[in-house]
């Protein structure tokens, strides 16, 4: 099967998502495909940054595991079934932490991580803006950045006792971007945006 012979309109599993062969770098939102494009030179140096900082703060014996795309998430309503064919999201986030490393295993992370962040590009801002708010936050993804280039800001959400995500201050120019998932965390806006 090729990309092309797919049915965009149709509703698809994560044991579908297996079987593809095909090139092409897609996420399955609530069974629907997402063609991904190659990232920009902006948008990978951005991820390389945010990256580095994270796993040298986390060290070699943290409890906690950070990773970048591609890098299969797979998520399940909050206590649902984790049989492949009753998954339909698959996400690759640009970065993500997880602190419970029984959510890890051989194809990525089955499960919320702790925290993700996805840099926006254009063309993809509408889907981390809507779909992947939507879906990290009803399935307990407990803090989510969104990276904003042209901006050079970031938008942090962290999940509230109610299950819902809480926008704190954006971190801009000159602020330190710090992480309730990962405490003592901060790193420079400036840094992460200068080319």
């Amino acid at each position: 099967m090729t990309f092309q012979d797919l049915d965009l309109a149709g509703t698809y599993s994560y044991a579908d998502y297996l079987k593809w062969t095909f090139d092409e770098r897609i996420e399955l939102i609530k069974g629907k495909i997402f063609s991904m494009s190659a990232p920009a030179r902006q948008h990978q140096r951005i991820s390389g940054k945010i990256f580095n900082r994270i796993y040298n703060f986390l060290g070699e014996d943290s409890p906690c595991h950070v990773y970048e795309a591609p890098f299969d998430v797979r998520l399940t309503p909050l206590k649902s079934n984790t049989k492949e064919d009753k998954i339909h999201t698959v996400v690759q986030p640009d970065i993500c932490v997880i602190c419970d490393l029984a959510k890890l295993d051989d194809r990525g992370c089955i499960g919320s991580p702790d925290l993700i962040i996805e840099i926006l590009s254009p063309g993809n801002s509408r889907k981390e803006m809507k779909e992947k708010y939507e879906i990290y936050e009803e399935n307990g993804v407990k803090e989510y950045w969104l990276v904003e280039p042209a901006e050079k800001a970031i938008f942090v959400y962290v999940l509230n006792e109610k299950g819902k995500y809480i926008g704190l201050q954006p971190a801009s120019q000159g602020d330190m971007i710090k992480s309730s998932v990962m405490q003592g965390f901060e790193a420079s806006v400036t840094a992460i945006f200068k080319d």
